[in-house]
């Protein structure tokens, strides 16, 4: 029986951004976040460049919050795309495999610890947050316990129990009975401890804190069944974990057999300049989160599990969309770029570059209050210098100049996102192919953009 072609126009000439803006509105829900901030119609996408309505291109340093590792349509990943829809093979499957799939599934395994041998794979629905619910249930199941620690700062997703884990507050308003009995901790913060001592001082606290709330008899928290966290919190403002505190977190977790689980959603996948984060540390989780990067830019997400924990009895966490062919394939071909190319090294020196670029700027603009990150995983905290500093020499956070200058990026055709309290973070996570060039251009408009939001040299 044939069917007549769909045919997607792409650029319609008598169509701007206002036009599709003023449609969008009118089709979608309040909910809709990223066009306010960022008011475009994307028409077209190559690398770490895009195009919109109106013809204007922009340097694109968001890449789907970090999900394109390899930038807009690489040529490989669309030639995987073909070679699926040309195969035969099915694009959904359940969780029924196919040669795909365990191909996908065995070059996944060999990127975890040890190359896997102690690790099986969950395959969840297709968003990160699903991978943290099942996570979730699966560390209670295993251990007969009900409660969670967080941390603050933490973003791990926005459905339930995603939700009751994640620290920011503002989704969680008028939203009742969260998940019970989960117990937020303080993070470690390099520009801002939380515990008002700073440095490595600060570090020390916080993990001694740590330790004793688990072992502390009278702490008045019960065990809990899994401790959840990012080793770099994105959406929290780009904190990195310092090792010592994220080893002393491993080691007192396994004494208490409480299961660790390390949420890189955003993280993963040679992002910080290691395959993994939580490999800075050199520790291995019980389970780890994995979406965004590991679909290549399509909807995938898996938990990596240790397999001792695999408590699971056949069906008791199911999901129709587990079996994205399309997704494994462009998967596939992105990880495999990532690892026979060592982008993972080129990342970790170019973010060691970029960071020292940025901290010189910050000499010439004291509003940059602190630059951090490792990686492509970058965060530039924007402050108010001409107000009194806290005793540990931290200014106040500027949420509104930080708008500003993401809003003067944007115009200077830049895209970065925000993060941190009250947004004060200017957050970068562009291509992991991201060119020396490239990285100059950012530079270039970005002290565009902070001179033309007032922002006057030193």
């Amino acid at each position: 029986m044939m069917t007549d072609k769909v045919r997607i126009d792409t650029v319609d000439a008598h169509k701007s951004n206002e036009t599709y803006l003023a449609r969008q509105a009118e089709f979608e829900s309040n909910v809709r976040s990223y066009p306010r901030k960022l008011p475009l119609a994307i028409t077209k996408a190559d690398g770490v460049w895009i195009t919109d309505a109106d013809n204007k291109e922009y340097l694109d340093c968001l890449a789907g919050a970090g999900t394109l590792a390899l930038g807009h349509n690489h040529p490989d990943v669309l030639k995987s795309i073909q070679n699926v829809i040309t195969s035969g093979l099915p694009l959904h499957t359940l969780d029924l495999t196919t040669p795909l799939k365990d191909e996908f599934s065995e070059y996944l395994l060999s990127l975890l610890p040890g190359q896997g041998k102690e690790y099986c794979l969950q395959f969840t629905g297709p968003s990160g947050a699903d991978a943290v619910e099942a996570a979730l249930k699966l560390a209670k199941k295993v251990t007969g316990r009900s409660s969670i620690i967080s941390f603050s700062g933490g973003y791990h997703g926005m459905t339930h129990g995603a939700l009751s884990v994640t620290g920011n507050l503002s989704p969680k308003e008028a939203v009742d009975n969260m998940m019970p009995e989960v117990q937020f901790m303080p993070y470690p913060h390099q520009y801002r401890c939380p515990l008002g001592i700073g440095g490595d001082a600060g570090v020390k606290a916080l993990t001694y804190y740590f330790d004793n709330l688990i072992n502390d008899v009278e702490s008045g928290v019960r065990k809990p069944a899994a401790v959840i966290l990012e080793a770099v919190q994105g959406e929290g403002g780009v904190n990195p974990a310092p090792a010592e505190w994220l080893q002393r977190i491993r080691k007192v977790t396994q004494e208490h057999g409480i299961l660790l689980i390390l949420d890189e959603v955003q993280a993963g996948f040679a992002r910080t300049g290691k395959f993994f984060a939580f490999e800075h540390a050199g520790i291995e989780p019980d389970i780890i989160v994995m979406s965004k990067a590991v679909g290549g830019g399509l909807p995938l997400a898996v938990l990596g599990i240790k397999k001792q924990f695999d408590a699971w009895a056949p069906g008791h966490h199911t999901g129709t969309f587990r079996g994205n062919q399309l997704a494994m394939a462009t998967g596939l071909t992105t990880l495999k770029i990532l690892k026979d190319q060592n982008i993972a090294d080129k990342v970790a020196a170019q973010g060691e570059w970029l960071k020292g670029q940025l901290v010189e700027l910050q000499k010439r603009y004291p509003v940059i209050g602190h630059v951090r990150g490792l990686g492509l995983m970058i965060g530039i905290e924007i402050v108010k210098p001409h107000e009194a500093p806290d005793h540990m020499g931290s200014f106040p956070g500027d949420g509104e100049l930080s708008a500003l200058i993401q809003k003067k990026c944007f115009e200077a055709g830049l895209i970065l996102e925000r993060g941190g309290r009250d947004g004060v973070v200017l957050r970068l996570l562009p291509s992991l192919l991201i060119s020396e060039q490239e990285l100059k251009v950012f530079l270039d408009k970005f002290e565009q953009a902070l001179l033309a939001a007032g922002v006057r040299p030193a």
